[in-house]
C-alpha cells in the first residue's frame, strides 16, 4: 500500500493525490504538516517538506519526483504527453506552477487564511496587495497567453493543467481569484480544471478536511 504523508491543503500534496486517483492506485493518506520538526517524519524526509510517498521500503520525497515515479511504474493513464517537445512544455508548466505561481498564491493564503485562522494573527494586507497588484499580474498575463480557449493544454487532462491551476485553489481559500475581465481565458481554464471529476473529488475532500464544505 502506498502511503502519502502531507496536509491536504498543500498544492504539492494535492498533485500527488490527483495523480494516484487518475491512475486508480490505492493509497492511504497521513495528514502531516511541513516543517514541524517531527523527528519521526524527518527520518523519512530530512527536509521536513511535504509530500512524501512511502511504499514498503521505498521512500520518495518531492511531488514532482513522486509523480514521475508513478508515471514510470504505471504508465497509463498518462500524466505527461508522449511527444518530447510537449513533455518539455508540460514539465515547464509544472515547474512554473510549483515555484513562482505557488509562491505568490501561498503568500496570499498564508496572510489571509493561515495567520488569522491558525496563528491567530492579523494578516499583512500591505504585503497581500503588493502580491495582487504588482507581482501576480505579469505571471497571469503569461498564463493567459498559454492556456487554450477550451479543453486542456495537451488535449487530455494532465498534471500540467493541475500544476497551473492548483495554487489558485489556495488563493481562493483566502478570498482571491484572478480578475475575470482581465484574464478571462485563464479564469475559464481554472474552472475547467476544478470540475474535472478527479480534481473535483480531491477538492471536495480537501474542503471537508478544512471545514469549508
Amino acid at each position: 500500500m502506498k502511503v502519502v504523508y502531507g496536509a491536504s491543503a498543500s498544492p504539492f500534496v494535492r498533485k500527488v493525490l490527483v495523480a494516484l486517483k487518475i491512475k486508480e492506485l490505492p493509497y492511504e493518506q497521513i495528514q502531516q504538516m511541513p516543517f514541524t520538526g517531527d523527528t519521526d517524519y524527518m527520518k523519512l524526509n530530512p527536509l521536513g517538506k511535504i509530500p512524501t510517498l512511502q511504499e514498503g521500503d521505498l521512500v520518495i520525497c518531492d511531488s514532482t519526483v513522486i509523480c514521475e515515479y508513478l508515471e514510470d511504474s504505471c504508465p497509463e493513464p498518462a500524466l505527461y504527453p508522449s511527444d518530447p517537445a510537449d513533455k518539455a512544455r508540460a514539465r515547464w508548466y509544472e515547474e512554473l506552477g510549483g515555484t513562482r505561481v505557488a509562491e505568490l498564491a501561498a503568500g496570499i493564503f498564508f496572510q489571509r487564511f493561515m495567520r488569522p485562522m491558525v496563528l491567530k494573527q492579523e494578516a499583512d494586507e500591505e504585503l497581500v496587495e503588493k502580491i495582487i497588484a504588482n507581482r501576480l499580474p505579469p505571471i497571469l498575463d503569461y498564463l493567459e497567453s498559454q492556456v487554450p480557449e477550451s479543453g486542456f493544454v495537451f488535449g487530455d487532462f494532465m498534471l500540467a493543467d493541475l500544476g497551473l491551476m492548483s495554487p489558485f485553489v489556495n488563493a481562493a481559500y483566502a478570498g482571491y481569484e484572478p480578475d475575470a475581465a482581465r484574464w478571462p481565458r485563464f479564469n475559464d481554464f481554472i474552472r475547467r480544471v476544478k470540475v474535472h471529476p478527479v480534481v473535483d473529488e480531491v477538492l471536495r475532500a480537501e474542503a471537508a478536511m478544512l471545514g469549508l464544505s
